[in-house]
């Protein structure tokens, strides 16, 4: 039975329910951890990508999305070994891993080149059923005039160009549509998810709220440079999230978006606050079996949770409440926010503040009323009753644990569970 413990106006938006609203799919299903957004030497990293598929193998993960800027893992592709560049750096580390006959070397011109093995040559390496997938992926590297624009295609089979456009949100609809025509076309699963909206202050909420047939973004990028937590003139990711959640569900009859957990790594050397490391951000995905299409189907389902550090036992949707069960570490406390916004919310806004000299937009000043703190539990066993009149609510767990190599000073653990919608959960 489907139960609606609140109503708005216009249509429902086409989803499907059942799959969406209920977390125990089935009794055989599995949690896998993976990161979505990875880089290398085929664009702005500083290692080889077998390394970097070993560094994740050998640190737990179970699957690993290469995003490289503007370019799939595919064809012929050699790099100059020039003055310590990153690719003559990291050089003798790749050798002695993967022996001499491996590397592949040519001089032209007096400057040596090696050649970038293709993901079809290496996944053979690391892919084992069951334990570890390795999974295509590209970021969508765009902007509008000075506005950076990245969206990642997770799982497609054909190099994407960047679509550009007469404004933000264009550029932005223009690159998931190029994504969604590409699955629809190929019957490939894959998606298309918006990449740190606070870099360079590339996205306000009020764009990303109007992107449609996009179903996730980034709230945690382990990058130093992406501004997850906004500052005195710019939402965080988590308030851009309220933001959009309230405004698509409430008012605009779109899908809700999920919050992602992403490295964004960069470099794989020199672990440092200062550098985009590996091991950062995480997604734990609840499926039946690790491959990419079901791997796909979870988190479409919102049946997974976003990470930094924190370790979940189960997520236990219900007509009447949302529980969570914490994988808890010794000697850890642990600090549960169920965040969300009420039918009949303020929806009033105002233009904020903008950096002296500025004239770039940024997300407006909304009422308290939306992404309020709807209860804060302490232990490891959290749950919310739901009072019947949330449009939705979502989860962030925060451990006193903090983090080893943060990106800032003071990070600490976290785990954000995905948004439910008590009016659409479905007993089972």
């Amino acid at each position: 039975m489907l139960l609606r413990l609140f109503s708005r106006p216009g249509k429902i938006p086409a989803l499907c329910c059942t799959a969406l609203f209920c977390f125990h799919f089935s009794a055989s299903a599995a949690w896998w951890k993976g990161n979505l957004h990875t880089h290398s030497l085929w664009s702005d990293g500083d290692d080889y990508p077998e390394a970097i598929a070993e560094w994740y193998k050998t640190n737990g993960y179970h699957f690993l999305a290469f995003s490289d800027h503007n370019i799939l893992l595919e064809g012929e592709r050699w790099v100059a070994l020039t003055n310590g560049n990153r690719a003559q750096s990291a050089l003798d580390k790749y050798r002695a891993r993967f022996g001499a006959a491996w590397v592949e070397q040519r001089a032209v011109g007096g400057t040596q080149y090696v050649r970038l093995k293709t993901l079809e040559e290496f996944r053979g390496l690391f892919e084992e059923t069951q334990r570890f997938l390795l999974i295509p992926a590209e970021e969508i590297t765009d902007k509008f005039k000075t506005h950076p624009v990245h969206i990642n295609g997770i799982n497609i089979a054909e190099f994407l160009k960047p679509q550009g456009g007469s404004n933000v949100l264009d550029v932005l609809q223009r690159n998931v549509n190029a994504v969604l025509e590409q699955r629809r076309r190929t019957g490939r699963p894959m998606f298309p998810h918006i990449n740190h909206p606070n870099f360079g202050w590339g996205i306000t909420a009020e764009e990303l709220m109007r992107v449609e047939g996009e179903r996730f973004f980034e709230v945690y990028n382990g990058h130093p440079a992406v501004n997850n937590e906004g500052d005195l003139y710019h939402a965080s990711t988590g308030r851009i999230w309220d933001l959009l959640l309230t405004f698509r569900l409430a008012q605009l009859d779109l899908e809700p978006m999920f919050g992602l957990a992403v490295d964004d790594g960069h470099s794989y050397h020199l672990m440092s606050p200062t550098n985009s490391n590996p091991g950062r951000g995480w997604v734990v995905v609840r499926s039946p079996d690790l491959s990419a299409a079901s791997v796909i189907a979870a988190l479409e389902a919102g049946d997974f949770y976003s990470s930094s550090g924190v370790r979940l036992r189960d997520i236990r949707a219900a007509s009447d409440s949302l529980a969570i069960e914490i994988d808890a570490e010794p000697g850890a406390t642990y600090t549960t926010q169920y965040i969300g916004t009420r039918v009949g919310f303020d929806a009033r806004s105002e233009p904020a503040a903008r950096p002296a000299g500025t004239i770039a937009p940024v997300t407006r000043q909304y009422s308290g009323q939306i992404g309020e703190v709807l209860a804060e539990v302490a232990g490891t066993a959290p749950k919310y009753t739901f009072r019947g009149d949330e449009i939705y609510v979502r989860a962030k767990v925060i451990s006193s644990k903090l983090k080893k190599n943060p990106y800032r000073s003071g990070e600490a653990e976290v785990a954000w569970v995905q948004p439910v919608l008590p009016g659409r959960i479905v007993n089972q």
